[in-house]
This record gives C-alpha cells, sequence and structure tokens, in this order.
C-alpha cells in the first residue's frame, strides 16, 4: 500500500501541467503564468492601471500570497476598486475565478451544493462558485463579507483552513497531499475529490464599524492574510478614467480633486476621539473622482470665465457637488457651510442650493430664469436625434454667455421611437425649466455610461418632483421600453436576477427574472423602486455590467471577435437601470456609500410656486383657488415640516393640490375649499396641537370653513346615481349624477360579485361621504383610503356605493403576515407541477372591478407599497414575470382595465390601534377620506330607523353621552374610541339599561380612571352603570405677580417667621412665615431668607433684582447653609405616611390616561424592535409557497414560521435603550409655581415612574432621573438600577424634587446638566441613546446662547437630545 501511494506522487509530480503562455515578473517575483483550460471563466473587465505606484504595490502583496498559497482579505471602504483589484490581479495571472456576492439572503445552498430535477425525475446536485473553484482551481472573489450573517460563514472555514469540505452529494473534497495518500480504492472512489492546488480566495469586506455591518467572526478572520486598502488610493487609481482633459476642465478637476483628497484626510480617525465622533464632512464615495473626471472631460465649463467670477455659478458648484456626494443633502448644516467655505479659498465662489425653486433663494446674482433649465456644469440639452438603431446623438450646449460650450454626444438609445425635443406641452405635462433641468441631468449620466439614481428631496414636504413623469419622459426620448421592478422587502438578491420554474414534466430549471431577462433580452430602461437590504447583489451588475447567474453561466459587457460560449451572455449595451425611492423612507436610512457608488445621483428638484401655479390652473380651477391653495401649501410645507426632518402630519403635495383642483373646477357650485384639505391633510387625526396650527394657517390663507349642509340619501335611476342637491341656506346648490356602472363590460360580476344589503339606513353625514367616494373614485379616477374608528360604517358605506352603482367588488383582509406573493397569487401544487392562481387583485386589475384592501394598516409597509406602485404609476411586475400596466408593449404584458380602482380601508393612525405608518408609504397617489362618526342629529335619525322600539328619550341621551365619550378621547382623557351600537337594545327591550351598557363598559372594569371618567359623562347625561364612581375636580386660583418696592430694605438674619393664625397674606416686612416681597422670612419675592414658602391663593409681591442683589455675601451664606441644613432633615424625614399617600394618589390621577399610553407606546417600541416575522428557510413549520421547488428538489429548508426579525446589518444583538430624563428643580421653578409648572413637572416624573414601572420588559430600558439646579447640574434623583417598585420610593422622588426647588440658591445649571448628561449617556453600550431635559431658566438673564445650548445637545453624535423650555411670554420670541 505504501508503494502504491510513493507511485501515485511519482504519477502526479509528472503529470504534464497547464501550458506557460509567458512568465510574469513583478518586483522579485517571477511567476510562470499557465494558459487558461477554461476561458469562459477569465476575466472581461478593463484592469487597473499597473503602473498606478498603489495599484502596483497591492498587486505585488497578491501575488506574494497567491505563491504562497495563502488565501487574502482586502478590508476596504464600500465601492468597486477592490473587486476591479482582484479581477485585475485574475486577468495579471491569467487565472480563472469564481464570484459570489454576498447579502443577507445567502444561505449554505449558495456556498455549497443546489438541488435540480432533471427530464425523468432524476435528482442532481449542482456545485456552487465555491465548490466549482475548489475543483477546478480558480480563484473565488467572495464580496461583502460584512452583509453575510455570522451563521453562514463558518460553512467555509474548513475549506479555507485545510482545504476540505462535505459536500450534499456524498462528496468529500481533501486536501491533495491528504488524498494522495488514500488508499488506491478509495483514491478511485469518486467520492473523493482532491482540492486543486490552484485554488485561491480573496475576500472583500468593509471595516466593521465605521461602516454598518456584521463584525468578523474570529475563526472565519484567522484564516486571512489581511490588506487594507487606502481610500485615498482608490479614489485616485478607480479606472476609465480619460487621461486627458479640455483645458476649461483642468484647472477645475485639479482643484475639486485637491479638495476630495483633503476631505478624505481630514475624515480619517487620528486619536481616540475621532472613532466616536463623526466628521463634520464625511469624506466622498468612492467613485466620486471617476464621475467628476468623466463629466469634466465631456462637459467642459465656458473658458474663460468673466473677470474675477468662478467658472461655475454657486447653483451649478452645489448641484455638482450634491451630485459627486449626496450625503451632504442629509448632513448637518455645518458640513454644507464647511465646504462652501473650502471652495471659496479655493477661488471657486460660495456654494448656493442646488434644489432652491424661488430666485430669491439661491444666492446668485448671475441667477436668471433659463439657469433653472441647466443640468450638470451649466448645460441644458438642445436636440436628440436618431443615428441607427442601438444610437442617437444628444446635442447639449451652455446657457448663455458669449462662450457658449455645445458638445454632441452618441449615446444607446432604445429601438422605439423617440419622442419629438423640444418637448412640447400636452394637456397634462408642461416641460418647464425646472423639468428639462432635471432631464438634461439624467441624459447626461446617461451619456457617460452610468445609471441613474433619483433622490428624492431631503425636506419632508415639498412640492412634486416629478419623479415618475421624468422617469416616463427619458425612456420616451430615447425610445425605450420601460419596465417597472418594486423592490419590497422579501425580494432577495437572487430573485433579482433568476427564478426558479418547473417544466410540465416536473424537471426544474431557471430562467432570467427583472433585471436577469431586461438585461440581455432588449434595449430595456429599468425602474428599480425602493432598494432594500439586497441591493448589493447587483452592484457588479451596475458597476461592471457582470453578473453570475445558475450553473456557472455568466452575463459579461462584451465578448472578444468571433467568441462563443454556452456559458457566456452579452449585456445590451443599451440597457439602463434608473433607481429611484418613497419619501416615506429618510435619505439616511438608504442613500448609504454602496449605493451611491453604484449609480450617478441626480437629486431630484421639487416644483416651483409659479410652475405649480400653472398645473393647478390648467386643470380649470378658478384663480382665486389656486392662489388660496398655494399659499396655505407654501405655509404648511415650511411650517409644519420640523428641523429634524420627521413629519408629523400629512404631507401635502402637487398630485393633491391637483386633485382638489378638479374637484373645484369639476363643480364650480362646491367651494367648500376648506373641507377639501382638511380630508387631504386627514385633519381630523392630528393631535390637537397640529391641528391648532393647521387651522391657524387656514385662517392667514383666507380659507373659512362653511357650515355644512344636509344631503338628502342617493336615488338610483336608470344609468346613473344621484344624489340630490344638497339643502343650504348660503349658496347655490346642485344635484351630482355618478354614471353606472355597464353590466356589459362584465356579466360575471355584476352577476356575483356586486354586495348586497337589505337594509343602510340614510343619514346627511354618510350621504355627503358616499358622494364625495363616487366622484373620487367615479368621475376623477381616483384610488381611495378610508380611515376612522371602528364602528363608523367603512365597509358598510363602501358596500352600500358599490350597490347602488352596481359595481362588482373583490375583497381582501390583510394582516400582519401577509406578503406580497400572496396579494398576487394563490400558489397550488398539482402532480408535482407549481400551479398559480390569480389573486382577488389580479382579477379586479383585468376586469375593472373595485378591489377593497381591508385592514390595510395591520400589513407590513413593504406589501402597502405594492399598492402605492399600482396606484401612482400604473405598473406592477409580478413575481412569474408578467406585468401589469395601462399600455401594453410586450408580450406578457397585463392590461390593468380603466375601470379598476384600489380602496384601502384601515382605523386610523395612533393610539389604540397601533397599526403601521402605511399612509407615509402610500403619499399622494390615493385620495384620502376620514369616516366619522354621524354628527349628533344624523346619529338620532339614524338610531330611530335602526331602533325604532327605544323611546327617543333613551336615543337622545345615549347619543350625548357617546358623542361626550368620544370628545374625551379626541382629548385624550379616555384611551379608547367609543362606538354606540343599539342592535341589542331593539332586540331585549326588557333588559335593563344598565346591563345593556356594561357589554360596552366591562372591558374597562379595572381601569379606576376610566370607570370616573365614564361616571362623570354618564351621570351628566342622567344613565347610570353599576360600580361606577363620581369626582369633583376642585378650582384652582392662580396668583398675580407683581412688581413691590417695600419701604423698609434693612436685613437682619435668615429666619422661618412666626406662623400667622389668620393666615393672611403679608407683603413686605419680616416678621411671618409665608409672607411676599419681605426680607429673612421663608417666603417668596423677598430677599434675605433662607428658603421659599408658597401659600395658595396669595397675590405675589415681587422686589426688584437689585435689592436681591445688594444682599451681604455674610447673609447669602448664612441662608445657603441654614438651606442645606434644614433640607437635609426634611429628606432625611422621607417616610411615606397617609397625607403622603394622598399627594402621590393627586399626582398618579392626573395622569393615568397618560400613564397608560406611554406604557403601550414604550411596551410596543421594544416589539417593533424585535418584530416577528415569517422566517424563512426552515426545516419545519408552515410551507413557503416561494419554495415549493426547492421542495421538489429534495431541499428540506422550504419552510417558513413565525420568529423575531433578524438584527439590521452591524446589530447582531439586542441591547437596551438608554435614556436620561433631567429635570428642572431650580429656584425659579418652585418661585413661580402658581402657572404650575411645579405641580405638572411633578406629574410627569410620576408618568415616567409608573410606565417604566409597569413595563413587561424592563430590561429593554436603562433609564435614570436627574435634576439641575442654581446650586448643582447634576442632582440624582433615580439612579440606575435603583428599586422604584414600592409607592413610598416614588413618593420620596416627587418630594425631593419638590423640596429642592424650595431650597436651592438661584441660578441655573442648564447647560452644564446637558452637557454632563450627554457624556454619561453617551458612554454606555446601547440600542439607542436618549437625553431629555427639562429647563425653565431665562436664557438671557443667565447669557445663555442658542449656540451653547446647540454644542451641549450635540456635544455626541449618537446621542439625541430634546430640550424642553418652559418660558414666560417675553421668552417665548427668544
Amino acid at each position: 500500500m505504501a508503494s502504491a501511494r510513493r507511485l501515485r506522487r511519482i504519477q502526479h509530480a509528472l503529470a504534464p501541467s497547464s501550458p506557460v503562455i509567458g512568465t510574469l515578473t513583478l518586483g522579485d517575483i517571477s511567476y510562470p503564468v499557465p494558459a487558461s483550460a477554461t476561458p469562459s471563466r477569465l476575466p472581461r473587465i478593463t484592469p487597473l492601471d499597473p503602473n498606478d505606484p498603489h495599484t502596483r504595490e497591492h498587486l505585488y502583496f497578491l501575488l506574494q500570497k497567491f505563491v504562497l498559497g495563502q488565501d487574502v482579505f482586502l478590508i476596504t471602504q464600500p465601492g468597486p476598486y477592490a473587486r476591479r483589484l482582484a479581477l485585475t490581479f485574475c486577468s495579471m495571472v491569467n487565472a480563472e475565478y469564481e464570484y459570489i456576492a454576498l447579502h443577507r439572503d445567502v444561505g449554505e445552498t449558495e456556498l455549497k451544493q443546489g438541488r435540480e430535477i432533471r427530464e425523468g425525475g432524476s435528482l442532481v446536485y449542482v456545485d456552487s462558485a465555491a465548490v466549482r473553484a475548489v475543483k477546478m482551481g480558480r480563484i473565488l472573489i467572495i464580496e461583502g463579507i460584512e452583509k453575510a450573517e455570522r451563521g453562514i460563514m463558518p460553512v467555509l472555514n474548513n475549506l479555507l483552513e485545510n482545504r476540505e469540505i462535505n459536500l450534499d452529494d456524498g462528496t468529500h473534497i481533501l486536501h491533495p497531499h491528504r488524498h494522495m495518500l488514500l488508499p488506491p480504492a478509495d483514491a478511485a472512489d469518486a467520492r473523493f475529490v482532491p482540492a486543486h492546488p490552484s485554488f485561491r480566495v480573496i475576500a472583500i469586506g468593509a471595516p466593521v464599524p465605521p461602516y454598518t455591518g456584521y463584525p468578523l467572526d474570529p475563526p472565519f478572520r484567522s484564516r486571512f492574510q489581511a490588506r487594507f486598502l487606502d481610500p485615498t488610493s482608490a479614489l485616485l487609481a478607480y479606472p476609465d478614467s480619460p487621461s486627458v482633459l479640455p483645458d476649461a476642465s483642468a484647472a477645475l478637476w485639479t482643484i475639486l480633486r485637491d479638495l476630495v483628497l483633503a476631505t478624505q484626510y481630514a475624515s480619517e480617525a487620528r486619536h481616540v476621539l475621532d472613532g466616536v465622533a463623526r466628521p463634520a464632512l464625511p469624506p466622498f464615495p468612492q467613485t466620486a473622482l471617476a464621475k467628476l473626471r468623466h463629466l469634466l472631460a465631456a462637459f467642459p465649463p465656458p473658458s474663460p470665465p468673466p473677470s474675477g467670477e468662478p467658472p461655475l455659478s454657486p447653483r451649478a458648484m452645489g448641484r455638482l457637488m450634491v451630485v459627486l456626494h449626496p450625503e451632504l443633502l442629509h448632513a448637518p448644516f455645518q458640513a454644507w457651510a464647511l465646504l462652501s467655505g473650502r471652495l471659496e479659498e479655493a477661488g471657486l465662489g460660495p456654494l448656493a442650493a442646488p434644489l432652491a425653486t424661488d430666485r430669491e433663494d439661491l444666492g446668485d446674482t448671475r441667477t436668471s430664469g433659463e439657469e433653472d433649465a441647466a443640468g450638470l456644469l451649466g448645460y441644458t440639452v438642445r436636440s436628440v436625434a436618431r443615428i441607427d438603431k442601438h444610437t442617437a446623438r444628444v446635442v447639449f450646449a451652455t446657457l448663455g454667455g458669449a462662450n457658449e460650450v455645445e458638445v454632441g454626444l452618441r449615446v444607446p438609445a432604445g429601438e422605439g421611437s423617440l419622442r419629438p425635443f423640444p418637448l412640447e406641452e400636452t394637456p397634462g405635462f408642461v416641460p418647464s425649466a425646472r423639468f428639462v433641468g432635471l432631464l438634461t441631468s439624467c441624459l447626461q449620466a446617461h451619456a457617460l455610461g452610468w445609471d441613474i439614481s433619483l433622490v428624492p428631496p431631503a425636506q419632508p414636504a415639498t412640492a412634486s418632483a416629478s419623479t415618475s413623469l421624468l422617469v416616463h419622459v427619458v425612456g420616451d426620448v430615447l425610445g425605450y421600453v420601460r419596465e417597472a421592478v418594486h423592490g419590497y422587502k422579501e425580494l432577495g438578491g437572487r430573485e433579482l436576477l433568476m427564478r426558479r420554474v418547473v417544466s410540465d414534466g416536473g424537471a426544474t430549471s431557471w430562467e432570467p427574472r427583472h433585471v436577469g431577462s431586461f438585461l440581455t433580452a432588449r434595449d430595456a430602461l429599468l425602474r428599480l423602486d425602493v432598494l432594500g437590504p439586497t441591493a448589493g447583489a447587483i452592484a457588479r451588475l451596475l458597476q461592471d455590467r457582470e453578473v453570475e447567474l445558475w450553473e456557472g453561466k455568466r452575463i459579461v459587457a462584451s465578448l472578444e471577435d468571433n467568441e462563443t460560449s454556452p456559458d457566456l451572455s452579452v449585456a445590451h449595451p443599451s440597457f439602463r437601470v434608473i433607481s429611484t425611492a418613497s419619501r416615506a423612507a429618510p435619505l439616511r436610512d438608504w442613500l448609504s456609500a454602496e449605493h451611491v457608488n453604484m449609480f450617478l445621483p441626480v437629486p431630484a428638484q421639487p416644483m416651483g410656486r409659479s410652475e405649480e401655479a400653472e398645473l393647478l390652473l390648467r386643470t380649470g380651477c378658478p384663480r382665486a383657488n389656486v392662489d388660496a391653495l398655494l399659499k396655505f401649501a407654501g405655509a404648511y410645507r415650511t411650517r409644519m415640516a420640523p428641523a429634524d426632518g420627521a413629519l408629523r402630519v400629512r404631507r401635502l403635495g402637487t398630485r393633491a393640490l391637483l386633485r382638489i383642483a378638479r374637484r373645484l373646477a369639476r363643480f364650480p357650485w362646491d367651494q367648500d375649499v376648506r373641507s377639501m384639505l382638511e380630508r387631504a391633510l386627514l385633519m381630523e387625526f392630528l393631535p390637537a396641537t397640529e391641528k391648532a396650527g393647521v387651522e391657524e394657517l387656514l385662517e392667514e390663507a383666507g380659507i373659512r370653513k362653511i357650515p355644512p349642509a344636509f344631503h338628502p340619501a342617493p336615488l338610483v335611476e336608470d344609468r346613473v346615481l344621484l344624489f340630490p342637491a344638497p339643502t343650504d341656506s348660503l349658496r347655490e346648490t346642485e344635484d351630482t349624477r355618478i354614471p353606472r356602472f355597464e353590466a356589459a363590460q362584465d356579466q360575471e360580476g355584476v352577476a356575483s360579485y356586486v354586495p348586497h344589503m337589505d337594509h343602510f339606513y340614510d343619514n346627511s353625514v354618510q350621504s355627503a361621504q358616499m358622494r364625495d367616494l363616487a366622484i373620487d373614485f367615479e368621475l376623477l379616477d381616483e384610488h381611495l383610503v378610508l380611515l376612522g374608528n371602528q364602528g363608523v360604517g367603512k365597509n358598510k358605506i363602501i358596500d352600500r356605493l358599490c350597490q347602488l352603482l352596481r359595481r362588482p367588488r373583490e375583497y381582501i383582509q390583510l394582516h400582519r403576515d401577509s406578503t406580497v406573493q400572496q396579494l398576487m397569487f394563490q400558489t397550488t401544487l398539482e402532480r408535482g407541477v407549481i400551479r398559480y392562481t390569480d389573486s382577488p387583485l389580479l382579477r379586479a386589475a383585468a376586469h375593472g372591478r373595485v378591489l377593497v384592501v381591508d385592514e390595510a394598516d395591520k400589513a407590513p409597509e413593504h406589501v402597502v407599497a405594492i399598492f402605492r406602485s399600482l396606484a401612482g404609476q400604473g405598473e406592477l411586475t409580478l413575481s412569474d414575470g408578467r406585468r401589469l400596466t395601462r399600455v401594453v408593449e410586450g408580450e406578457g404584458d397585463l392590461l390593468i382595465h380603466p375601470s379598476f380602482r384600489l380602496i384601502l380601508l384601515a382605523n386610523r393612525p395612533g393610539y389604540p390601534f397601533l397599526g403601521n405608518h402605511f399612509m407615509q408609504v402610500l403619499g399622494d397617489n390615493f385620495s384620502c377620506h376620514a369616516i366619522s362618526n354621524p354628527d349628533l342629529e344624523s346619529e338620532r335619525r339614524l338610531l330611530a330607523q335602526l331602533a325604532p322600539e327605544v323611546s327617543e328619550d333613551v336615543v337622545t341621551c345615549l347619543i350625548g353621552a357617546f358623542h361626550d365619550l368620544r370628545q374625551g378621547y379626541e382629548s385624550g382623557s379616555l384611551t379608547y374610541p367609543y362606538s354606540l351600537r343599539v342592535r341589542h337594545m331593539q332586540a331585549y327591550p326588557a333588559d335593563d339599561l344598565d346591563d345593556t351598557l356594561r357589554n360596552v363598559f366591562d372591558f374597562d372594569v379595572y381601569r379606576i380612571e376610566t370607570v370616573e371618567k365614564l361616571d362623570e359623562i354618564l351621570r351628566k347625561h342622567r344613565l347610570r352603570t353599576q360600580g361606577a364612581k363620581s369626582t369633583a375636580e376642585k378650582a384652582k386660583k392662580k396668583p398675580l405677580d407683581m412688581q413691590f418696592d417695600p419701604q423698609k430694605t434693612d436685613l437682619d438674619k435668615p429666619k422661618h417667621g412666626q406662623e400667622d393664625p389668620s393666615d393672611e397674606a403679608h407683603s413686605g416686612g419680616n416678621t411671618f412665615a409665608g409672607g411676599t416681597g419681605g426680607r429673612d422670612t421663608a417666603g417668596l419675592g423677598g430677599r434675605g431668607g433662607f428658603k421659599r414658602l408658597y401659600k395658595k391663593g396669595h397675590d405675589i409681591h415681587q422686589v426688584s433684582n437689585k435689592l436681591k442683589e445688594d444682599v451681604p455675601d455674610s447673609v447669602k451664606e448664612q441662608a445657603r447653609l441654614m438651606a442645606r441644613k434644614e433640607l437635609e432633615a426634611r429628606l432625611a424625614e422621607l417616610n411615606m405616611t397617609s397625607a403622603g399617600a394622598d399627594g402621590y394618589g393627586a399626582l398618579l390621577s392626573a395622569v393615568q390616561a397618560h400613564i397608560a399610553q406611554l406604557r403601550v407606546l414604550l411596551e410596543h417600541l421594544a416589539a417593533r424592535e424585535e418584530e416577528r416575522v415569517w422566517v424563512k428557510r426552515q426545516t419545519d413549520g408552515e410551507l413557503d409557497d416561494t419554495r415549493l421547488t426547492e421542495g421538489l428538489t429534495g431541499d428540506a429548508a422550504v419552510y417558513k414560521r413565525r420568529g423575531m426579525a433578524r438584527p439590521e446589518l452591524g446589530r447582531p444583538q439586542v441591547k437596551p435603550k438608554r435614556i436620561r430624563f433631567l429635570f428642572d428643580i431650580s429656584a425659579s421653578m418652585y418661585r413661580f409655581q402658581y402657572d404650575g409648572r411645579l405641580q405638572r413637572s411633578l406629574e410627569t416624573a410620576v408618568m415616567l415612574m409608573e410606565s417604566f414601572n409597569l413595563l413587561s420588559r424592563r430590561d429593554k430600558y436603562t433609564w435614570d432621573m436627574y435634576g439641575h439646579s442654581g446650586d448643582e447640574p447634576e442632582i440624582p434623583l433615580i439612579k440606575v438600577g435603583d428599586s422604584i417598585d414600592e409607592v413610598s420610593q416614588r413618593w420620596a422622588v416627587t418630594e425631593k424634587m419638590k423640596y429642592t426647588t424650595q431650597y436651592t440658591s438661584s441660578g441655573d445649571s442648564t447647560v452644564a446638566a446637558i452637557e454632563k448628561a450627554v457624556n454619561e449617556v453617551s458612554a454606555f453600550d446601547g440600542d439607542d441613546h436618549f437625553v431629555i431635559a427639562l429647563t425653565d431658566a431665562n436664557f438671557g438673564q443667565y447669557n445663555i446662547t442658542v449656540e451653547d445650548l446647540g454644542r451641549a445637545m450635540n456635544r455626541h453624535p449618537k446621542v439625541k437630545t430634546a430640550l424642553i423650555c418652559i418660558c414666560e411670554d417675553s421668552e417665548a420670541s427668544w
């Protein structure tokens, strides 16, 4: 046996190796370059320049490790440089390669072997890229290591360390030396395969931190030799940059290149503090210089510029900077200011806002109306003309000036007819200068070969940016076929490129899908909407036009002459991708460095007022109404959008204004603009503060409220539904006629899908609502969203309207487990073949029916986003390759019937329904309607019809009581929106009313605060419930604060003073305790005393500040010592008594309702972080419809089950949220307590303590509570870990707060307290960090500036700080 092994070694050594085609010499290394056995596996990209010194050093390192047989890990910032470096090395040594792009959905199948069923039913195993590489001796490139979950990469650990791996088909790959030691019988066995000696691995990953991702698994890390790729060298060495620039561009290139490099140097951490503090100006993306050089080579600026002026206007320079560095759109203002200052120093002038739409906001004296039409570098499109089947010529020219530059470029184009250019106006399209500027930027990006990312405005509330229209026009101008792919959350990385199919015989195969099908087949303009966490799977496709497919197949950018290979397909040269995103997702959540490097970002510019006005006037809406709408919209967008960008009210976009304008033009007599705006903004559901703000803006815009009219019940005529004219004494009204659905259009639907209601009780409010709904979805062709509390009749109103209009209706109900796949198909397995049955959505779209989607707020947001795409863009790509569209453009397109309508039903947003924030996802694509309870008179008439046996007196009492209950819910004193139902009273009139009401109220039997409120309201309306208690609230007199000048001002020594048995008010003097404006004694508004003493009902007389300042230091020190001793004594005495229980109970009762809401909110936040979702690729659970094919091939992981959502990248474990509450317990809180500030502060503390103490998962939050006063910036009230389980402990906290305000010295420590809090909170290793501070400081008196507060609050980037200020009227403007 030993001799046989020796013979095998000799034969292996003598075996002919691959022929050598030459020798590579790099430094002191000489390497014989072998010929390739499979040329189709060689790199085909343009290599990096080996003469670049940095690239040459990296290639030398790679060659060293290759010769030594070691695997390499390239550590790099996000971008294509590392991948290009690895491919350049493969090309240099003529090595074949395999490639794997990692993302969250990569599983063991993609790393080892997959299963397929061939014709005849035989099961075969297909090697993955990693297995092919180790068998064939190729270089395996693994990119995106930081994106793979930590449990995935250990699959390859043994392969990396020992060159061994066990495969699913029973094959064992062994190290070649180990294989030679096998007995001859085993060595000949096909189950044992030697790893090829030339197999190597090059892994690529970003460092975590500072970049987002999963940290490296230590065993996996130990398998590699590391190489850090310097970001600066990557910026300079990125390939394909033109070597020569026009003279006009060379100087600008030098200045901007140096600026980019300086920014990179400044951003690199050189001190321990740099690692935790983000730089003011973040580094530019890796592709920034390559994009800049391409732009300057193709579009040189006018030369020479006017004397003393920079080559680009401030606005053009601003636009260029945002394209190169899109993070500036959501970076702090300091970043923009810093960049502007550096450009000014370099002689390029200041930066202007690149997205400004009003001339006066541009900050540029040279700006004219023409500059709105400019794209990048001051160019605009002049003409577009076809050259041949796949090419067009686009002419660009600079705007204005004597030195106009014209550039003509050949660009890829589709085979369709080109839309005439310049663009012509149509009834629904106005080619404004702004739109032409955006179109120019897109065509410039297209001409340079870049895919485009349309970045929405960073501001949450603006006019329309024309994103969908822009995508359509870009395609039309270039003759493209457009395809749209919605990147919903469930869409995995592989599913973006291909999908598995089953033939009629049961055999499985793969076919292109989404991106893959459009890439090679035709000249398509692909719109990718809302790219998710798997976007990295197509990074190589977008940057190199190469991508790996199934079973070793690959798409490449080009083939050599006369080269053919069944494994290679060529990307169509005209293929382009435009990425879009929803405004519902903040820019910082998805505009990552990876995304920016894949595309050339084009910032979307919202409309200006004049352009928006022109659109509204084209609807036929009167100018007076248009002016009022725009006046309100401008103020609303500016004043209702908070500084942090988190919009808390509905966004009022141009679509919503157009909807209102069309309505006003269609019904000139119905000019109730206010109700239309209130409906669009869902004002009924706004919090009280926001609602008051909107009402103020409406009044300022001159949009008045019109009293509601009486609406008679609708009448069915032959072909129309008649809504009789409303009864209104103030204005003339007209009938409204809505055409009924023609039965011939859908005979099956009319026969079987029209809802039928035996009884519907008409009333004025619901008749008006039905009229508004009918106008929107029948006359104005709008899709609808209906929101309201439970029991308001959303379903019944829609069913009744569909019945009257003879409208066929499909119905689906969403829930937390709803998936996009379920919306599209119903999947079945018949005789081994997967069948897809059309869902109600597809049936409704095909036949022109109404699709009612119930409980829309309960489904995940990415599921609801499907309806946004369907309603807004009129297209939806299905998972089987078909496409729903309004215009059939190709095979597989399904025409959306013009009568198809979507109606989404949902509960109102907020507590207690706690649905998903789906309205932000839908945007302005739906017409919104708030369905509310009828008014008192309408409800009385409705109940009279519904329960005629119930006495009118009882009905009146019930209506009034439930009206007040609903008002209590709106005001926050009740936590449930009660609805009135009287069916039980009609059916069982003998039952006691008290028992009947208990059907509704017994849910709240253990909520004492709710029972008290219920009892109060029911008693008011002469109704009773058992167990209810009554309460009374005492009125509190608030004393006035008056200036007082005492006659005697001499001081003795601090003292308490005598107690006046008559409790009279004393002003001045130094005898009695509790006086005001006195001296020496305890009181308020005086001087020289050692503590404050407040007595209710006494007016306060305040001595002047001058008298206060004249108190001798000795008296001040004596007062301070006496106050400290008495405070210590009071705190030592704290032990809860009956009086203390009463006092704490009063504080508790004031915030009981708020405690309930806050507790649910805190529990919900914790639940959302650990959201339960469908966990796929499980070996047990429910069958996953999307993996049925894998099940046929024998894969066991074809089930799904509910589980905790995987944490986001970079957060492999869940940590508690760190919160510090900082209360002001300074002297002024006691001094000015007559306005309720101290009382409300104590109540707030009680609310927080009770809410956190009641949480089921206290470990989700690490919180503490501190105070600050004139004496100290950090007074512990509750430390982390302190127990407050006992009521006495929580009461002691409130007493300490109160006593401290009474005895502390005057002064303020707000800024110091915030600084200390931020420092301590930032040191905690938590999931999130918050400091919430309260102060009543007089900022002017203590010389506290906005800058002081800003520095303290923004002291650490990971701590979110909120400051609540209590101020007098004179201080409010500050």
